[in-house]
């Protein structure tokens, strides 16, 4: 029997594969763009260097923004990491940046090297230790809040307890229309405070200036390390920035992170290169412009106040402790208190409370604030600092930047203010409605629609501990845009500054700026308005 020469096999082979070109050229534009929408991201991403028209197809399906989270508390990193880049990359996305989140079980810079080879190495990564997380299991799709620590099960003898510290959730964003890199807040060794947090403000700047022409980003998210004290930071960056620009994020979590150079990408971690904080920052993308994202920012407050208001009369800060000891006067008096003096009238005034709450002051601190060569500016702004005892002598409590002449009153955590203020929260979030001029708009026009994702960060003394069940902190977002990505962290220090899409403030709410709260929930919500079609 006669073989086939190599050029009928060739000729064989075109043939097929002219074959199944023509017959996907015949299948319908809309079926061939409804079959690529189905793709996961890596199949995706092969198919639009298909054709000219393939790739055409695939972003028109990537038009709009897209945010895609999950969640895994997999006992084993490998398995864990899999777990949730599996979720993420299950739809069409293209990622621009990438958010970690995991407890202390994880190694952060094994965790970063593991994402950074399933998503590429040219987009900002962050990886945190937080102190939990909040999200929707990559496995079995519930969503959960998880705080580390022991986990009970059982009863009676059967009863034991788990520490858990192991998982981690992942947020991967595609934003076209922004540009987005993560700038380090960097403190060279025995620098005083200010002029490195100056450079900092600067870098954020030229970074905005650099890829949009204009001078501020549109939102920030920002992470500190472990032992940072971020009040002067958020103060200075709250007098830097406009009231349009957001910015959110958590005191205390240490990091490893991906940042670009020039055209390098450098990996750095917060333990090494006196690095105390890092921003990812979003600005406006000068060459592309699809429409309109807008970050939305809900502050959810859970201590009201108790007692009288307070004047410092002495003050020692204690930086090597980081805490400040001091004395006071009630408002419009002259007898001088120590600190168990002032802690027997408070906690008089909260007898009838069955549990013990945490206590902090709200200190008034008038301040003049500037950044480089500017002249400085008077500002005011209230500052927390927890409680950590009294006795004959003195009030002690955390953090340091107490003045002699300066205002407080005392705050305690209350489970009943933080349930009126989410249902504020709940009713600001379902204010986001969609801007409706635009023609190109298909859709039914609810919420969930506009609002493509978000971000949840809460206290860690919040939680199911807190409210007496479980995703309480998570229920206004949830409530107001089903089947809408968000994810979150429990935090050592909830950062939003005051601004212009600040939305749900309580009522009574002081106008004085706050930008690091205790006992609070902070949202932000990313939405996005299609461009207008003329007529």
């Amino acid at each position: 029997m006669e073989k086939p020469s190599s050029s009928r096999k060739s000729s064989t082979k075109v043939k097929a594969s002219n074959d199944v070109n023509t017959s996907l050229s015949m299948l319908n534009e809309d079926l061939l763009q409804n079959i690529l929408a189905r793709l996961p991201a890596l199949p995706f991403a092969s198919a639009a260097c298909v054709s000219k028209a393939w790739n055409s197809l695939c972003n028109r399906i990537l038009s709009h923004p897209k945010l895609s989270s999950a969640l895994s508390i997999n006992p084993s990193l490998p398995d864990a990491v899999n777990e949730v880049v599996q979720r993420v990359l299950s739809e069409p996305i293209r990622p621009h940046f990438a958010i970690a989140n995991t407890g202390t079980g994880f190694c952060t810079s094994k965790t970063l090297r593991l994402i950074r080879k399933s998503l590429g190495s040219n987009i900002p990564v962050i990886v945190t230790v937080a102190n939990g997380i909040i999200g929707r299991d990559a496995v079995t799709d519930e969503f959960k809040e998880v705080k580390w620590g022991a986990l009970f099960s059982g009863f009676g003898e059967e009863a034991y307890a788990k520490f858990i510290n192991e998982g981690l959730v992942l947020t991967v964003g595609y934003l076209p229309g922004l540009k987005v890199e993560a700038v380090p807040l960097r403190r060279p060794p025995k620098s005083s405070q200010a002029p490195w947090v100056d450079n900092f403000i600067k870098d954020i700047k030229e970074y905005s200036a650099t890829v949009s022409g204009l001078p501020f980003p549109i939102g920030i998210i920002l992470f500190g390390e472990a032992n940072s004290d971020m009040k002067l930071v958020l103060e200075k960056l709250d007098y830097a920035m406009p009231m349009d620009t957001v910015v959110v994020g958590d005191e205390r979590g240490s990091f490893d992170f991906v940042h670009k150079s020039g055209n390098d990408s450098r990996i750095i971690c917060s333990k090494k290169g006196n690095v105390e904080a890092v921003a990812l920052v979003f600005a406006q993308d000068r060459d592309r412009s699809l429409g309109t994202i807008r970050f939305h920012v809900a502050l959810s407050n859970g201590v009201s106040t108790v007692g009288p208001k307070y004047k410092a009369a002495s003050v020692r800060p204690n930086t090597s402790d980081c805490a400040t000891w001091l004395t006071a006067r009630r408002e419009g008096q002259q007898e001088l208190l120590d600190g168990q003096s002032i802690l027997l009238d408070i906690n008089n005034l909260l007898d009838n409370h069955i549990e013990s709450p945490d206590l902090y002051i709200g200190v008034i601190k008038n301040r003049k604030f500037s950044t480089g060569a500017e002249k400085p500016m008077p500002r005011t702004c209230v500052a927390y600092h927890g409680i950590v005892g009294g006795d004959e002598e003195y009030l002690y409590v955390d953090g340091i930047g107490i003045k002699t002449g300066d205002f407080f009153q005392f705050y305690y955590s209350d489970p009943n203010t933080a349930l009126a203020s989410l249902t504020k929260v709940h009713d600001a979030l379902k204010s986001i409605t969609l801007e409706r001029d635009s023609k190109s708009f298909k859709g039914d026009g609810d919420n969930a629609t506009n609002v493509f994702g978000g971000l949840i960060f809460a206290c860690y003394g919040r939680g199911e501990s807190f409210f007496g069940r479980h995703n309480v902190d998570s229920s206004p977002f949830l409530e107001n845009f089903p089947g809408v990505p968000v994810s979150g962290i429990f935090c050592g220090g909830e950062m939003v500054r005051p601004c212009t899409t600040v939305i749900g403030q309580c009522e009574g709410a002081s106008p004085v700026s706050c930008c690091l709260h205790v006992y609070s929930t902070v949202y932000l919500a990313m939405s996005y308005t299609p461009p207008s079609v003329e007529d």
